[in-house]
Order: C-alpha cells, then sequence, then structure tokens
C-alpha cells in the first residue's frame, strides 16, 4: 500500500511540474482531465484489495487535487497578468473552460426570461399607434406635453426600476426578482386599460415602468450567467430579439384601431398575459448558479448546474466558479464602490453605451414613426410602422449569428456608422427641395435602414456586453447604473422630441442625431474592447487582475 502510494504520488510531483511550463491553459485543463482519470484508475486497483488504507489514500488525493489546483490558480494569475501588461485586451486570453454547447437544456429558462423583454418592448411601443386614439379619449388631445408625459412618464420609472432590479436581484436572487417583478406589470397594465382619465393612465404608466426597468436589468444579467461560454452571445442578443418582437406586437396590434378606435384599451391590456407567464415560468426555472456560488450556497449551485448542463458538468464548472472566485470572498459592492478608481473607467463605458444608443434617435423612431410617416405624406402610418418594426427583428435575428463571429466592437462600430449614414439621408430628404417629391419614400426607407443598423449592433450589443466586462462583485450594481442612464436618456428623448421638432424641425434633429453617431463610433473604436469566445470570469480576470 504504501509503495503504491508513493508511486501515485510521485507520478503527481513529476505530471504537476510539468504543467508549470504548459504554453496554454486549455492545454493544461486537457492533461488535467488525464491526469484525473489515471488517478481514478489507480485508486480503484487498490481499494478493490485494501480497505484498511482508505483514509490514507483519501488524504494523498486531495493533497493531489489541491496542488492541481493552486497550479491553476498560478496559471490564471500568470494569464491575466499578461493581459495586465499588454494593455488589459481580453482578446489575448484563451477561454478558461470552453463549453461544449448545451442549448437544448438551457434554451427553456433563457425563453422563460425572454418574456420580459418581450414585455420591456411591448410597452415602449403600444403609445406608438394609440397615442392619438387615447389623447382623443382621455381628453389631451390639444395637449402635446401631456401626451409627452403619457410617453416619458414609463421611462421616468423605468430608471427607478433598473436600481430597484440591481438591488432586488443582489438580494433575492435572479428569478425570485422576476416574480417579484411580475406584481407591477400585471397592476400596470390592468390601470392602462381601464383607465377614464390622464391621471389613472399615468400611475399605470409608473407603474408598468418600474417593472420594465426592473426586466431591463435581470433579463440581460440572467441570461449571461446561465449561458455556456461559446454560445453566450448568440442568447445574449435573444434578448434585443425579444424586445424587438414586443415592439413588433405592439404596432401589429394597433392595425385594428383605424375600425375601432377603443381598442386602444386592449392593446394595453394584452401586457397581462406574458406578466402572469413570466412569474409562472420563474417558479420551475433554475437560479444563477454564479449567483448561488457568491452567497456561499454551494449545494444549491450544483444543483442548478446539473439542470442547465447536466449533471456530468457540475465538477466542471464549480471548478471554473472556485478559480474565479478568488475576488468573490469581498463582500458585495456598494453603489460608493461603482465611482472608485478601481471601477470607474469600465463603469463609465458601460454607462456611455447607453447614453449613445438613445440619443442615437432609436425611441424617437420607436415612439413617433407614425407621427412622422404620417407628416410625410404615407397614407398608412400604422403598417408603415409595423414594417419598421418588422425590420427591426430581422436585423436582430442576423445579429445573433454575427455576435460570436464578428464580435461585439466590430458590430458596435458598424452599426453606428449605418445609423449615422440613415440620419442624414433622412436629414436630407426633408431639406432638399430636389427630394420633396420623394420625401414618403425616403422617408420610409430611411428609418427602415436605421432601424437595420442599429439592430445589428447599437441595440443588441450593449445589454449583452454589460454583463460581461462588469466583475461579479459589482454586475448587478453596475448593470442597473448603465440602464439608470438608458432611461434617463430614454426618457429626455420621449419627453422632448415633439417639443423640439415643432421649434428647429425634424431634419435639423435628425442631423443632430447623425451626429451624435459619428461620436458614438469615435468613442467605441477607443474604448470598448472585445469580449466574444470569453468565458465571464476570464473576461472579470483581465479587466480586473486585483479582484
Amino acid at each position: 500500500m504504501q509503495a503504491s502510494t508513493h508511486l501515485i504520488k510521485g507520478n503527481l510531483e513529476v505530471k504537476i511540474s510539468k504543467r508549470r511550463d504548459l504554453p496554454c491553459f486549455r492545454e493544461f485543463k486537457e492533461r488535467k482531465s488525464t491526469l484525473t482519470r489515471n488517478l481514478c484508475i489507480r485508486r480503484g486497483s487498490i481499494c478493490s484489495g485494501l480497505t484498511s488504507g482508505a483514509v490514507s489514500m483519501g488524504a494523498e488525493l486531495a493533497r493531489a487535487r489541491d496542488n492541481v489546483e493552486t497550479v491553476a490558480r498560478s496559471l490564471i494569475k500568470f494569464r491575466s497578468v499578461k493581459a495586465q501588461a499588454s494593455g488589459g485586451d481580453v482578446e489575448d486570453l484563451a477561454p478558461i473552460n470552453p463549453h461544449e454547447t448545451s442549448t437544448g437544456t438551457v434554451l427553456p429558462f433563457v425563453g422563460v426570461a425572454c418574456l420580459g423583454a418581450i414585455l420591456f418592448g411591448y410597452h415602449l411601443g403600444v403609445v406608438n399607434g394609440a397615442l392619438d386614439y387615447l389623447s382623443k379619449d382621455l381628453g389631451i388631445a390639444q395637449n402635446a406635453v401631456m401626451q409627452g408625459w403619457v410617453v416619458s412618464t414609463l421611462l421616468a420609472a423605468a430608471a427607478v426600476g433598473s436600481f430597484t432590479g440591481g438591488a432586488l436581484a443582489d438580494k433575492f436572487g435572479r428569478t425570485r426578482t422576476f416574480q417579484l417583478d411580475a406584481i407591477p406589470l400585471i397592476i400596470g397594465a390592468v390601470l392602462t386599460a381601464i383607465a377614464q382619465n390622464v391621471q389613472t393612465m399615468i400611475i399605470g404608466r409608473l407603474l408598468a415602468g418600474i417593472g420594465i426597468g426592473i426586466t431591463s436589468a435581470i433579463v440581460p444579467l440572467y441570461i449571461s450567467e446561465i449561458s455556456p461560454t461559446d454560445i453566450r452571445g448568440a442568447l445574449g442578443s435573444v434578448n434585443q430579439l425579444f424586445i424587438c418582437i414586443g415592439i413588433l406586437a405592439a404596432l401589429v396590434a394597433g392595425l385594428p384601431l383605424s375600425r375601432s378606435p377603443v381598442w386602444w384599451r386592449g392593446m394595453f391590456g394584452l401586457a397581462v398575459i406574458p406578466s402572469i407567464l413570466l412569474a409562472l415560468g420563474m417558479t420551475y426555472s433554475p437560479e444563477s448558479p454564479r449567483w448561488l456560488f457568491q452567497q456561499g450556497k454551494i449545494s444549491e449551485a450544483e444543483k442548478s448546474i446539473g439542470t442547465l448542463y447536466g449533471k456530468e458538468r457540475v465538477p466542471e464548472v464549480m471548478y471554473e466558479l472556485r478559480t474565479a472566485g478568488q475576488g468573490s470572498t469581498e463582500p458585495e459592492a456598494g453603489w460608493i464602490d461603482l465611482f472608485s478608481k478601481r471601477y470607474w473607467k469600465v463603469v463609465s463605458v458601460g454607462a456611455a453605451l447607453f447614453f449613445f444608443q438613445q440619443f442615437a434617435g432609436i425611441n424617437a423612431v420607436v415612439y413617433y414613426s407614425t407621427a412622422v410617416f404620417r407628416s410625410a405624406g404615407i397614407a398608412s402610418d400604422v403598417a408603415a410602422s409595423a414594417l419598421v418594426g418588422a425590420s427591426n427583428v430581422f436585423g436582430t435575428v442576423i445579429a445573433s449569428s454575427l455576435m460570436d463571429r464578428q464580435g461585439r466592437k466590430s458590430l458596435l462600430i458598424r452599426s453606428f456608422s449605418g445609423m449615422g449614414a440613415s440620419m442624414l439621408l433622412l436629414s436630407l430628404s426633408f431639406t432638399w427641395k430636389v427630394l420633396a417629391p420623394y420625401s414618403g419614400i425616403l422617408a420610409v426607407v430611411g428609418t427602415v435602414l436605421y432601424v437595420l443598423s442599429f439592430s445589428l449592433g447599437a441595440g443588441p450589443v450593449p445589454a449583452l456586453l454589460l454583463p460581461e466586462i462588469f466583475a461579479s462583485r459589482i454586475r448587478a450594481k453596475a448593470v442597473a447604473l448603465s440602464l439608470c442612464m438608458h432611461w434617463i436618456s430614454n426618457f429626455v428623448i420621449g419627453l422632448y422630441f415633439l417639443s423640439v421638432v415643432d421649434r428647429f424641425g425634424i431634419s435639423v434633429v435628425y442631423l443632430v442625431f447623425a451626429a451624435v453617431c459619428l461620436l458614438a463610433v469615435l468613442f467605441m473604436a477607443g474604448n470598448v474592447v472585445e469580449t466574444k469566445g470569453r468565458s465571464l470570469e476570464e473576461i472579470e480576470l483581465a479587466l480586473n487582475p486585483t479582484t
């Protein structure tokens, strides 16, 4: 028994010493698996004949495992320091643990989470076609300011909701927060559907806004934390796809309005259905393994991993979480920590992504495309808006296939470039007299091209990129802060767009949007890092090597 033990121990020391010279962590992982299999075979042969040495053998194997994990940590730290020395660019790093594709198990839970994304898009788009009709019923048809508040109340409340979502997700977990979020979503939808005055409508929009603000924070967070590394980009873009589907559903739901003006109430009431399904679906969905691990709920994390990836993957994924967990021993970050020197740069990049996304004009198109088409002489204005929504969905589907091949940064730069060119075309179509006979067609074509460009990068990438670039101890709060910038910018656009257009004209406003797109391209080129093909733990080690 002693000889066999020394043989195994010596074999381990030789193999472990070789690991220190390996050029790549992936090769290390493969050889570690081989070592483990050899150990298991030898352990079986010894234990089949001897029982008195089981405790001794277990101690030897435990020490061997600790040695292997120590080497792993050293290699990871070395790769992290190397990345920092080369400017912190995560492209220099190989994936810590490339996962085998397991979409079949993960997809149902991603689909349940995306009900929140559908609600997000539906509540944003439902007011587009319904605004004129509800304004007549509620007595605010001649009050542009009050119409702006009906639109923007949702957005102001969503800014509050995004902060609340981050805190709730940290305290109660991702799935429980989804269930709590269904409460304001259901009540808000009911109140807006039955509103007999503008005050009730605004209260309903406030509650719905809090609800979609929470979902905007936790849907991308939850998806990124349960998705395998090799398909995280594709699954992350599914969030934006379902937001677009929600917007399209709201625009299509408005088609009967010309025949039945009171249908706007039914449009708002339809939002109750996905809200209920979201609450029920999350009852059967697994909690984020990363959140459970950070809370010290190891057995629950293992159960969640087994549900998501299969029981055979539990040791592998837990090993990865422990390896990256060298920073998770720190307490959860407070709000003030987001502004510290350690995190401020990456947090400011996250906020800037949403600032540029909104001030590039996307929600001016989402909220007011029907009114713009009507002013351009398009007879079927609601149908034209539905076409814009369909192009948004189409572009997002294309983006899903490009996300993990082209990369996040490349798609952002191309997207904002296309949006800027489209906005310039729209501006000229309303300004140049030579284009006046074609202004209606150009308005539709320019808007469709703009939305297509948006959906290929500026739409899906920010929500996917944020959970990737933020360290685990600040992830929920930093995502919430960035989304607060999203909603504040969204609120300003929704509230003042019509007033600014009345004062300066649509062509000037579109020209300003084009200039913002140009600034966005310059910012993305200089400040955004590429994250495709990297695990969240690896990105965290690269961008925050001291965490």
